[in-house]
């Protein structure tokens, strides 16, 4: 009989509805409770996305630095580019590592949440089954006693037999529906327990990655310590190099203006040795108007002469300057970078007075235009010699190149002892 009294109070409690009121309020709170667990998953998945999309990003620029990197390597840049590609390749891996950072943090988040999720639905469906089992419990304790016609007469009137039968029905409907809610919440139990497990691949993934990069940070910054300790005797060295460049050039420098002096005293003492005396007791000088009149007409040319040989750049300009070991030196000329091997050619008719070896091993060649002289320096085959004759445009030998593949020529003008600026001479 106490089964039979829960049974009838229950349909009798329900009133105009045919559901338990405590199954009906857990629902509800169930719905609300799973709605606040949405909002921050929606939140949360936009700022995967934009993480995503900032890691695509940082993982590209980290790709073209390793081919920078690659290439200077391989072309033997100096220390210091490859030391900023390599600082910027770390600056980006960090921020590789951290975007990484972000993502195991949101996956945490979204895990919990899911947690949390399968907790709630664990104990809605305890409920659901404890429910469903007390109304199946006491349908089948009553299960002898539950007759329809049984219910039917015993009643004291047939509105009551009438109410009873049809609370009856529906509560047998009630424990169907209960029935598929309960399937229902375990099937949506699997589904998010399959999304955690996917969880747990991804987070065990992005961990891995993780690992790999500050990995991969360590090498990097080792290599950024080597880079830099190559990189300062890398600077030494170059710096010893351009003071002993500079200290060459300065030497041939000094080398030509002696050779200038030497060729000007050469010419006056030729000059008075040739000096004769004519019919009305003059003193005459057929060499001496010969080169008058050759430097009579180099000089009407300035500011027309052929430049000596095709260049790339000028390297350095006619005057003083101050070289990068600290320095001052005095450029008498004008030195131009060209191709290897390019041909140099003499800038107007003239004699070879001279051809020297320069301080750093290569040649030179001063030809001689009246009382001026121009200078090519800096070579590395000559194919003229010493008292020949050139004409405008003849070759005169090729540009040295060295080791690192520059090829510099230096070119020189000089009026007497004086220097002259080519600039103002050559066209």
């Amino acid at each position: 009989m106490t089964s039979r009294r829960f049974l009838i109070g229950s349909l009798e409690l329900s009133g105009k509805n045919h559901e338990p009121r405590g199954a009906r309020w857990f629902v509800c709170v169930c719905l609300v409770l799973g709605s606040c667990l949405l909002l921050p998953s929606t939140a949360s998945a936009q700022s995967k996305r934009q993480l995503e999309k900032d890691k695509a990003k940082v993982e590209q620029e980290i790709k073209k630095l390793n081919n920078d990197l690659a290439k200077a390597k391989k072309s033997s840049r100096s220390s210091q580019q490859q030391l900023n590609l390599l600082e910027k390749k770390i600056a980006e891996r960090t921020k590789l590592i951290n975007n990484i950072n972000g993502q195991v943090n949101l996956l945490n988040v979204k895990m919990s949440q899911t947690e949390d999720s399968i907790a709630l639905i664990r104990t809605q469906i305890d409920s659901l089954k404890l429910e469903y089992g007390r109304v199946v419990r006491a349908l089948y304790n009553e299960r002898g006693n539950l007759d329809k016609v049984v219910l039917l007469l015993d009643t004291k009137s047939y509105n009551y037999a009438y109410l009873r039968t049809k609370y009856f029905r529906d509560y047998s409907r009630y424990r169907r529906r209960q029935a598929a809610h309960i399937q229902q919440k375990e099937q949506e139990l699997g589904d998010i327990s399959l999304d955690l497990q996917r969880q747990q691949r991804e987070q065990t993934d992005l961990l891995a990655q993780q690992r790999r990069q500050k990995d991969q940070l360590s090498k990097e910054q080792k290599e950024k310590q080597q880079s830099l300790k190559a990189s300062k005797q890398q600077e030494k060295t170059l710096q010893q190099q351009i003071a002993k460049k500079e200290q060459q050039k300065k030497q041939l420098q000094q080398q030509i203006q002696k050779i200038i002096n030497e060729e000007i005293a050469k010419a006056a003492r030729n000059k008075k040795g040739s000096t004769g005396t004519g019919s009305s007791g003059s003193k005459t000088s057929t060499a001496s108007s010969a080169e008058v009149a050759l430097s009579n007409d180099f000089a009407s040319n300035k500011g027309k002469l052929p430049w000596p040989c095709y260049y790339n750049k000028v390297s350095r300009e006619y005057g003083k300057y101050t070289h990068a070991s600290g320095g001052q030196n005095m450029n008498n000329g004008i030195d131009l970078l060209c191709k290897a091997g390019a041909p140099v050619k003499a800038v107007f008719n003239g004699t070879v007075s001279r051809v020297f070896t320069c301080p750093n091993g290569t040649q030179g060649i001063i030809v001689r235009h009246g009382e001026y002289m121009t200078v090519y320096a800096n070579l590395a085959t000559v194919t003229v010699s010493e008292g020949k004759s050139v004409s405008t445009n003849q070759n005169l030998g090729t540009v040295y190149t060295a080791e690192d593949g520059t090829a510099e020529f230096s070119f020189q003008l000089w009026k007497g002892t004086t220097s002259q600026n080519p600039r103002q001479w050559l066209r």
